[in-house]
Parts: structure tokens; sequence; C-alpha cells
């Protein structure tokens, strides 16, 4: 039963392309009855030419009328191409439902039963519960390290990336201000900044001369120089215009 709801759906949606198809077939077929006939009237005065039933003034006058009518007619040819590339339109447009069915049946059936939305709602819930439980064990391990531990920088940074993955731009900033005053890199204070501004809503005081040390410091080459010239620069308009 399921597939002949499918069917049917699929009909409906393809509908309105195939009446497109068939409305051009139709101004085609229309056209060339048209060509067809202007050609006839074009031979026919030609004959009533040459026997002398017309004058060569009339002639030219109702020859003209019938050209004009020919181009009217003859918007776009019809060749064997267009027909050709008409033809596998439709083809192509008849196998999309079952493309769609077996792209579908790939990772899915109809008799498989239902996901309810609240409890994948509650298995997220509970993944980022425990992903909350271990951030904060590693917030409170940190800590506790020695200023001189040298896995405190490292640790740090895994945290930063971790509120930062979570869209804590505040804490990933933090952690990472952290990780910064433990050992300077121009690409994490470029990052610090970028948290910053993205906590703040605008860029701060603070984040610009993050900006700034970070450009100073980074390499020539480094592929997010032209990026953070452009924070800078409208850095320096916002705080000229607060």
């Amino acid at each position: 039963m399921i597939w002949i709801g499918i069917g049917c759906l699929s009909l409906f949606a393809l509908l309105p392309a195939a009446t497109a198809f068939w409305l051009r077939g139709r101004a085609q077929d229309e056209r060339s009855a048209a060509l067809a006939l202007h050609e006839a009237q074009l031979t026919e005065l030609e004959r009533d030419l040459s026997i002398g039933m017309i004058a060569p003034a009339e002639h030219t006058i109702a020859k003209l009328e019938i050209q004009r009518r020919i181009l009217a007619a003859d918007r776009a040819r019809s060749d064997i191409s267009e027909k050709s590339a008409r033809a596998r339109a439709i083809v192509a447009l008849g196998l999309i439902p079952f493309v769609a069915i077996g792209l579908y049946l790939t990772g899915g059936h109809p008799t498989m039963p239902a996901q309810p939305l609240k409890p994948r709602l509650a298995q997220i819930k509970a993944r980022d519960a425990k992903g909350d439980a271990a951030i904060d064990q590693l917030r409170v391990a940190l800590a506790k390290m020695s200023p001189t531990d040298p896995t405190l920088r490292q640790g740090y940074l895994l945290l930063g990336q971790a509120e930062a993955a979570r869209g804590r731009s505040a804490a990933a900033a933090e952690a990472w201000r952290h990780a910064l005053d433990l050992g300077f890199a121009p690409e994490l204070a470029a990052e610090v900044a970028e948290e910053q501004t993205m906590a703040d809503g605008h860029i701060s005081a603070d984040s610009l001369a993050l900006y700034r040390r970070a450009l100073d410091a980074a390499p020539k080459d480094a592929p997010w120089r032209e990026s953070i010239e452009q924070r800078i620069a409208q850095g320096e308009h916002d705080q000229e215009q607060p």
C-alpha cells in the first residue's frame, strides 16, 4: 500500500514538469504546421506568377507578407538534436522516482519502525550531559596542576577546543587565554580574539590588541593574514566610532 502512495506522490510532483514538456512539444507541432503552410503558399505564389495570374508588383508584396509570417512562426527551428534532447529529458524525468526510491532504500525501508523525537532528544541530552561532565572534570584537573607542568598548556588547548565545539565562545576564549599565557602563538592569539569577538558581539580593545599581536608575529605566508587585517580594520573603525 505504501508503494501506491509513493507512486501517486511521485506522479503529482512530476506533473508540472511533464505538462511543460507536453506544451512545448505541442507548440513545436503547431509551428511546424504553420511553416509548412507558408511554404506551400510561397510555392503557389510562384506558380501564379509564372502563369501570369498576378502582376510582379502584387507578387512582391504577397511574397514579403508570407516571408514575414514565416519569420514570425520560425522562432526556433525544430531539428533532430532538439527532439533528441527533449526525449532524453523526458526519460530522465521518468527515472527520477526510481533513483529517489533507490537512494531511500540504501538507508531505510517503509516497514522500519518509527523513531519518535522524544527518545532521540533524550539521548542527545544525555550525551551532552556526559560531555559537560567530562569538560568539568578536565577543568578541575587543570586547576589542580602545577603552573610548571609541561602538559598544562596542552590541557587548556583541549579545554578550549571542547568549549568551542559546544558553541561556548566566552569559555573557549578563557581556556585558550590560559594556554596563550603559557606560550604565545600567533594563530592561537587570533583564535582567542575571534572567540572573544563572538562572545562580545563586537571587537573590543582587548581583542583588537590580540589581533595586532597575532598579525605582527604571523608568518608572511600565513593564509589567515588577510582575514586578520580585515578584523583589525573593522576594530579600528569600531574604536573610532563607539
